[in-house]
């Protein structure tokens, strides 16, 4: 009986230990964003020296009232996804935000992104978000639950999806 008991203890020891080590991996990747650093697929090879202001985007999409394809912007990161790193925020001109998600979801970011400039490649458009969807990512963000509560109507925003961003500053 006791070698049975040592034996169930010995397996909840281990199975403790390999999820620990499987929940560290779904955390935000390590690193720490520094100028050169390239994060998805890459940029457009002259997403550099094309890239726009968050200003500029958010002109462009409400002159065209569309969807804008193959844009390079480049902005400064304001708050990353500290559960994955699988979105960011781009301060604008006007001081309000602009959301980026991962194209595909197929690569993340590290949380030491925060205030650094980036260059990103992918497509923006205007969007409303829902009141779930900005009260799911202000719990990411780990917001206080006031300011959670505060949001009570859907919001017309810029949403960008990236398929490469690199740290410029």
């Amino acid at each position: 009986m006791k070698f049975k008991a040592i034996l169930f203890a010995i397996a909840i020891s281990a199975s403790s230990l390999a999820f620990a080590q499987e929940t560290k991996k779904f955390g935000p990747p390590a690193g720490n964003a520094v100028v050169g650093d390239v994060y998805g697929g890459g940029l457009a090879s002259n997403a550099e020296s094309k890239a726009i202001s968050v200003d500029k985007l958010s002109k462009k999409l409400k002159k065209e009232n569309k969807k804008v394809e193959n844009v390079a912007v480049k902005g400064k990161v304001t708050d990353v996804c500290d559960k994955k790193g699988c979105w960011l925020t781009l301060q604008t001109e006007d001081n309000s935000q602009f959301f980026v998600k991962m194209k595909d979801y197929a690569f993340f970011v590290p949380t030491a992104l925060k205030g650094k400039t980036v260059v990103m490649d992918g497509t923006a458009e205007r969007k409303v978000t829902s009141v779930d969807e900005q009260k799911h990512y202000a719990e990411d963000a780990k917001k206080p639950k006031a300011e959670i509560d505060a949001i009570t109507s859907p919001k017309e925003e810029i949403r960008f999806v990236a398929n490469g961003i690199k740290v410029v500053n």
